[in-house]
């Protein structure tokens, strides 16, 4: 095969290159090690993700298991292990690990893995990491953790949003994926939305430093408590928080003062998933200052607390509160 033929013909040095680049010991000599990986460009990219995220591989054990699984299927299949070279070993059962036996990578490399969601009439739900951690995931949202991480970091995927409150460990940085970016921190509190509406990732930090980062590397925010962040595709920005509100779906509070009514429903809409709409677009600039605490207090009771102050009247349709002038 031309694969089979291209790595035949790589020098002691090629083998060298490949080994120490693929380990992560030097920068150069990914033209070598791209010769093993020449025919799936998948493999390339598995690689990567695995050498940054699975940090308690025992490669031996890995490679032990597979000759005995080779053995005892036929036909066998051929593995050209040199000699000369016994950091390869380990590599080759790597990307033969990454490029198609699946089940020994979930086996020996992938921790148990955790997934927790939240339904759209649910939020604070708490999940407390084995390192102390805690993260409360608001609703609609969705978070991956490993049951146990691994040396050098801690890394979970969150879709939605959540609060977190990270144990400090200097040693291994807490990383998230959040879909179009990655946020990275050793040990800080802060509130994370994979996707604010504007197809931005947005943090906002209460302790500690967040560094946000996109996913190609091209674009960084680091964040310090009070800002919040926001990072797209094409450009970030960052700027300190003015909303006194934003954690309102994690404290269960909303605290106004001369408010507009327009701003009270996207808060209500956004912490406790109350749609409110005014039929009259003049009721959205009425002022209010007042503090709702959610904790057991019904929507109804909120939609009357804001009726009876301004003398309107709702109509519920479709789950949807439609504010109008005058009582019934």
């Amino acid at each position: 095969m031309k694969k089979n033929k291209k790595i035949e013909e790589m020098t002691d040095q090629e083998w060298a290159d490949a080994a120490a680049w693929l380990s992560g010991e030097k920068t150069s000599g990914d033209d070598a090690a791209r010769i093993l990986l020449s025919e799936d460009t998948e493999i390339m990219k598995k690689w990567n993700d695995l050498k940054n995220t699975a940090n308690d591989i025992d490669v031996d054990k890995a490679w032990n298991k597979l000759n005995s699984r080779i053995e005892d299927e036929k036909p066998v299949i051929p593995i050209s292990r040199p000699s000369f070279i016994p950091v390869f070993i380990r590599i080759a059962a790597m990307v033969i690990i990454v490029a198609g036996l699946g089940w020994l990578l979930f086996e020996v490399v992938s921790p148990e893995k955790v997934t927790v969601a939240s339904a759209l009439d649910e939020k604070n739900i708490e999940v407390l990491l084995k390192d102390g951690s805690k993260i409360y995931l608001n609703r609609n949202s969705r978070l991956i953790y490993p049951e146990t991480f691994g040396n050098n970091n801690r890394k979970v995927t969150l879709k939605g949003e959540a609060y977190f409150d990270i144990a400090p460990d200097k040693s291994r940085p807490f990383i998230i994926d959040a879909g179009n970016a990655r946020v990275r921190v050793l040990g800080t509190s802060f509130n994370v939305i994979t996707d604010n509406g504007n197809d931005e990732v947005e943090v906002f930090v209460t302790t500690g430093t967040v560094m946000l980062t996109s996913n190609d590397g091209s674009q960084s925010l680091t964040l310090e408590p009070g800002y919040v962040g926001k990072l797209s595709d094409s450009n970030t920005s960052r700027a300190l928080n003015t909303d006194t509100n934003y954690l309102s779906w994690n404290t269960d509070m909303l605290r106004y003062n001369g408010e507009r009514l327009g701003v009270v429903f996207a808060d209500l809409k956004r912490s406790y998933n109350i749609d409110i709409v005014a039929a009259d677009p003049s009721i959205n600039d009425y002022r209010i200052t007042t503090t709702f605490e959610f904790k057991d207090l019904p929507k109804d009771t909120i939609i009357n607390i804001i009726c009876t102050t301004f003398n309107l009247h709702s109509v519920m349709e479709g789950g949807t509160y439609s504010l109008l002038p005058g009582q019934e």
